[in-house]
């Protein structure tokens, strides 16, 4: 069909250079699903996987057909659904990324949930609005109800704190308490080990929230312009820099990342998503590790966290399914019931992830045993959380902007803290041009 050249032509340009990269597929027949009738589900999430495989079977119980849960990973995943939108074969039912929902609801790949929502009493009032609003596209049809949420908490490896003789951090740390701790393991340790560790090819759980805590902010509320090269926004990168200063290197970060790094012990302090909880807590030294909320900006030197002084980027995913699906009734009623109250508290409690809806993730705190992981909920009363900041493609800046020409060369040398505030008015520009191109 000639819509679905234009498609993949669009979504070839969108993704070009972005975190999805090269080469896979999902071996499955999503149109008329899998030889046994099943339904097909593709997740790039190889931890959540059997969770999701449990709540998918209490649908399967209820009379529905059976559902065959296939992880992807995520480079791979994205250049699946490319080919998908082309030639006809995607899943039956898939995660949906801010990154690119705006792409897909525009060319009309996605299924139309809309009619389906008003048909069965779904209230979408339930759901985070942030979250909601991402899949809602201009005309106010809807083409994916949210999955979950998630924040960002600072994690710490409580024996290389011992080992430096630095005290554990609290929930009233700043950025400049951090700073300090960091600096004195770095010092205080072997010369491979560092006292903070931050991949900056990352950016929710990374160097956005310096941005956000100190007041400035990568796009405005309505989209119209970025405020990147704002004193607030600098200030935030040139904190960013000093903490850089006492990290471990970049092109050791590039070649093992954070994680790696942080099991091995090889790193105190690394700030990450609620989405990998589960990666530290069935490592092996998992004893060792603790988490405590995101430190803040002192904006106005009183000493005490303000709300607005403690920024965690969230963001959340979408179901969705095929547009050119040949069981759209089946594919409708199984999102509904992934993200139904009920099943959004299921998935918590087997702390599979945050709900997509408000008030019902405490249960997500206590799905850890032996590990405190509240500091990824508690954020929602102690501080302030900032969606994802993206634009209708924001493919054109995103990658771009941790390039060369963007923020590259003032990470890989933060003694040099010129490059930083340069680099912050090059990114304002790339952003800036984006969404000219985009209106």
């Amino acid at each position: 069909m000639k819509w679905k050249k234009v498609c993949a032509a669009a979504l070839c340009l969108a993704m070009a250079g972005s975190l999805a990269a090269c080469g896979g597929s999902s071996g499955s027949a999503a149109n008329s699903g899998s030889s046994d009738g099943a339904l097909t589900i593709n997740i790039w999430d190889a931890n959540q996987q059997a969770g999701i495989q449990e709540i998918c079977n209490d649908w399967t119980a209820l009379g529905n057909p059976k559902v065959n849960v296939e992880v992807i990973d995520w480079d791979n995943y994205w250049t699946l659904l490319e080919a998908g939108a082309s030639g006809g074969d995607l899943p039956d039912v898939f995660w949906m990324h801010s990154n690119y929902a705006q792409i897909y609801m525009d060319n009309d790949i996605l299924l139309d949930l809309t009619d389906y929502i008003e048909k069965d009493g779904v209230d979408m009032s339930m759901y985070y609005e942030d979250i909601a609003n991402m899949f809602t596209r201009s005309d106010g049809k809807i083409f994916a109800l949210p999955k979950d949420h998630d924040t960002i908490a600072l994690l710490y490896n409580k024996k290389l704190f011992d080992e430096a003789g630095v005290e554990y951090p609290t929930n009233d740390w700043t950025y400049e308490d951090m700073y300090t701790a960091a600096k004195a393991i770095t010092e205080g340790t072997a010369d491979d080990t560092y006292g903070y560790a931050l991949n900056t090819s990352n950016d929710q759980d990374g160097w956005f929230n310096y941005i956000y805590s100190y007041g400035g902010n990568i796009i405005n509320e309505d989209k119209t312009d970025t405020g990147i090269d704002s004193a607030e926004s600098k200030a935030g990168m040139e904190m960013c820099r000093k903490m850089l200063t006492v990290a471990t290197p970049q092109s050791v970060v590039a070649e093992s990342g954070t994680d790696s790094l942080f099991v091995s012990g090889k790193v105190g302090m690394i700030t990450q998503g609620s989405w990998m909880i589960n990666t530290f807590y069935t490592a092996e030294n998992s004893a060792d590790y603790a988490w405590a909320e995101i430190p803040y900006c002192d904006r106005n030197g009183d000493g005490k966290c303000q709300k607005e002084e403690r920024q965690s980027c969230y963001n959340g995913l979408g179901w969705a399914a095929d547009a050119a699906t040949n069981r759209p009734d089946e594919c409708a009623s199984l999102i509904e019931y992934l993200c139904s109250k009920d099943a959004q508290l299921k998935q918590a409690e087997l702390g599979i992830t945050m709900a997509g809806i408000p008030g019902i993730s405490e249960e997500f705190a206590n799905a850890f045993e032996g590990m405190d992981v509240s500091a990824f909920t508690d954020i929602e009363t102690d501080g302030t959380l900032y969606l994802r900041p993206g634009t209708r493609n924001s493919g054109k800046w995103q990658d771009p902007m941790k390039q060369a020409g963007g923020f590259l060369d003032a990470f890989q040398n933060p003694t040099d803290e010129a490059a930083m505030s340069t680099a912050c008015d090059n990114v304002a520009k790339m952003i800036r041009n984006a969404i000219a191109e985009d209106q």
